[in-house]
């Protein structure tokens, strides 16, 4: 386990709830263009791009499980503690100079968002099935100051510094939030359930 990375309580999905993954390599950012013009408005598939390779992603509804509740829990907090934040969904962040495009699985502005920023503060991936780019290095170049990653039962956070992530033990976009009741609700269903009892241990814990 990294320096940056909270465990949660085991919750192991099947394992034939992997996400499907398929890598193009030799691409042009041209040819990274052209699948998201193809592929439209739809939320899937994802797409990704790091100098020359297509990441095409199609997640499983595990994936989707939790990217959604990490989400909903985070606004709960951000709500309870009256911190303004924005929401941006799968906000497509692209750099053509640095050859460099992908799609966080959850995004957010912290305030008002007006006028709107070229970045996100947070963006939050979920990383299931192995195989696919090294979201660390593809994302260090879009100048996204915070990154969430769930990996399999625990949370990796990481700063931008320099163009280089470094590993946190706390979220320094959202200073306060405890990870660690955060994760013990991920697998709770349902999701309205799980929000209750998030706030009502947060407001406990005073976290």
């Amino acid at each position: 386990m990294s320096e940056g990375a909270i465990a949660a309580p085991s919750a192991q999905p099947p394992e034939t709830q992997s996400d499907n993954v398929v890598l193009l390599r030799d691409a042009t950012w041209a040819d990274y263009q052209r699948l998201l013009e193809i592929r439209g408005e739809k939320s899937v598939p994802r797409l990704a791009y790091l100098e020359g390779t297509v990441e095409i992603m199609s997640p499983s509804h595990f994936h989707e499980a939790i990217k959604s509740m990490l989400g909903r829990l985070v606004e709960a907090w951000c709500v309870e503690k009256g911190v303004d934040i924005t929401p941006f969904g799968s906000w497509t962040l692209e750099d053509k100079d640095a050859e460099r495009g992908v799609e966080p699985v959850e995004c957010y502005v912290l305030g008002s968002a007006d006028p709107m920023p070229e970045r996100p503060d947070l963006a939050i991936e979920v990383v299931w099935t192995s195989g696919g780019l090294d979201k660390l290095h593809l994302y260090r170049k879009l100048g996204v100051r915070e990154l969430w990653f769930w990996r399999r039962e625990k949370l990796e956070l990481f700063r931008l510094r320099d163009e280089q992530y470094e590993p946190i033990l706390a979220s320094e976009v959202l200073p306060g939030i405890d990870h660690t009741i955060l994760l013990r609700h991920v697998g709770t269903r349902p999701m309205t359930k799980a929000l209750r009892e998030f706030v009502a241990e947060v407001r406990a814990a005073g976290a």
